[in-house]
């Protein structure tokens, strides 16, 4: 890692921290980030949607194995896109043993992505990946580092055994991630395996390792990951929780407040004198994109900020534009807010929901939603009386998790995040009862004030803008 950048743009959604956004911030000279979270499933939907602009068919035509790139076309591939109509085709979901075909996708889907945000220019360029998204990780890090990614980012979780993942595929070995399941017992071994072997560009199968930069949000975990992963941690993105998406629980237990929110207190401010004292490099993130921002990061040690919810709306973001345009006009009046939601998200942690007033026409998520589970992210793992593994979500239909051995309690509040992300890129699925699936909007704190970064008489901004508030300190 030598040249840190002072900014970093944060990966987010699905689809959100597109290539083209990444791609933006990278030749401007700073950290570009694709976000890494379901870009198979990604992938699928652009191409039925016809691949306006052929971008993927351009960056297909440099991934090194055109076989796997004609399965997949012919599988997906719709010449004009799919008629409204008609459902978006699915592919499988992710499992402990995983078919050929997904593992192609996953590979193919992240070099893609990389390769587009890295097209045409010198800067560098990172992923960001959940630590709660396991199952298609080892493939998706193999695709981005085909494509010769620069920075690997993960939070949501602990992510320990990464750093030692990246040095095995960067040597061309197999690599093997062992499974959250819940239930087993300290003999059970799950995990999944991945054999680089039929994706190998070269015959010694090398690729450079890119930086591991592990999000946290306390020192406690900055010193466990620094002290016990399984390779070597470059630095980290400490994350306070108004940052968007996916939040750290706050230590101890979960109070809410009279908006039902968690409380955060004392406890959950991140002790920068014991992660400085690691001597690695890091960030600060959670409503750091304003001007002086870069300075008071300074001021606290840090390299820099990386900065997500700004960049979230800019012009080059792959939010649906009709949706952008929704969340900066009722910015602009001061109509919209930031729920920090306990039990919406399947993963237990705390999820940021941007809401409106009926006025703004943002989407009301889940309202009126039938249950269904059809694309399996968020899944659990279980351990089944026999041994084997099963699958459950608490979205999923509540006779179906209750049956799984789950609990009704856990079901209450839940939403299909991974339906609503890809609705929120403007890819959403046609239900079985004809509706459509509802977006679902997250972004930290600051998007109830991100009608900032629009000039007098423009109704959107760019990556560009964003930046050169973000520099306007010096």
């Amino acid at each position: 890692m030598t040249v840190l950048p002072k900014i970093i743009q944060g990966g987010m959604g699905v689809g959100v921290s597109n290539w083209c956004l990444a791609r933006a911030v990278s030749k401007a000279g700073h950290l570009g980030v694709v976000s890494g979270t379901a870009l198979d499933l990604l992938l699928t939907r652009r191409l039925q949607q016809g691949d306006p602009g052929g971008h993927m068919a351009a960056a297909a035509a440099r991934f090194p194995f055109p076989a796997i790139v004609e399965r997949i076309w012919n599988r997906y591939f719709v010449s004009g896109g799919k008629a409204p109509t008609d459902r978006f085709r699915n592919s499988a979901m992710h499992s402990l043993k995983p078919p050929r075909d997904l593992l192609d996708l996953a590979v193919l889907a992240n070099f893609i992505e990389v390769d587009l945000a890295k097209h045409g220019h010198q800067g560098v360029v990172g992923i960001n990946l959940l630590e709660k998204i396991q199952l298609p990780t080892v493939p998706s890090l193999y695709g981005a580092m085909l494509a010769g990614v620069d920075f690997v980012l993960m939070g949501a979780g602990i992510p320990r055994a990464i750093p030692g993942i990246l040095d095995q595929l960067a040597q061309g070995q197999p690599a093997k991630l062992k499974i959250d399941v819940h239930g087993a017992g300290n003999n059970d071994d799950y995990a999944v395996e991945f054999d680089p072997t039929p994706y190998l560009p070269q015959p010694d199968g090398k690729l450079p390792r890119p930086a591991f930069l592990a999000i946290v949000s306390s020192a406690t975990l900055a010193i466990a990951l620094a002290k016990k992963s399984s390779g070597r941690v470059d630095g980290f993105i400490i994350e306070g929780p108004t940052a968007g998406g996916h939040n750290a629980p706050p230590r101890g237990a979960m109070t809410l407040d009279e908006r039902g929110e968690p409380i955060y207190g004392e406890r959950d401010l991140p002790d920068l004198v014991k992660i400085a004292a690691l001597g690695l490099p890091y960030w600060m993130a959670g409503s750091y994109g304003e001007t002086g921002r870069l300075a008071a990061a300074a001021a606290l040690g840090a390299v820099g900020i990386q900065v997500g919810t700004a960049f979230a709306f800019c012009e080059e973001s792959g939010i649906d534009p009709v949706l952008k345009r929704k969340v900066l006009d009722g910015s602009r009046t001061s109509s919209i807010r930031v729920f920090t939601d306990p039990v919406a998200s399947p993963t237990g942690f705390p999820f940021k929901i941007i809401k409106g007033t009926p006025e703004t026409g943002i989407p009301v998520c889940g309202e009126g939603r039938v249950r269904v589970c059809d694309l399996g992210y968020l899944r659990h793992l279980y351990r089944k009386d026999d041994g084997s593994v099963g699958y459950r979500c608490p979205s999923e239909p509540v006779a179906d998790f209750i049956r799984k051995g789950g609990t009704e309690e856990e079901t209450h509040g839940r939403l299909c995040v991974c339906n609503g992300l890809v609705a929120t890129y403007g890819a959403p699925q046609r239900m079985a009862d004809g509706s459509i699936e509802r977006p679902l909007l997250t972004g930290g704190d600051d998007a109830a004030i991100v009608a900032r970064f629009l000039a007098p008489g423009r109704d959107s901004y760019t990556a560009q803008d964003v930046i050169d508030r973000l520099l306007a300190d010096g």
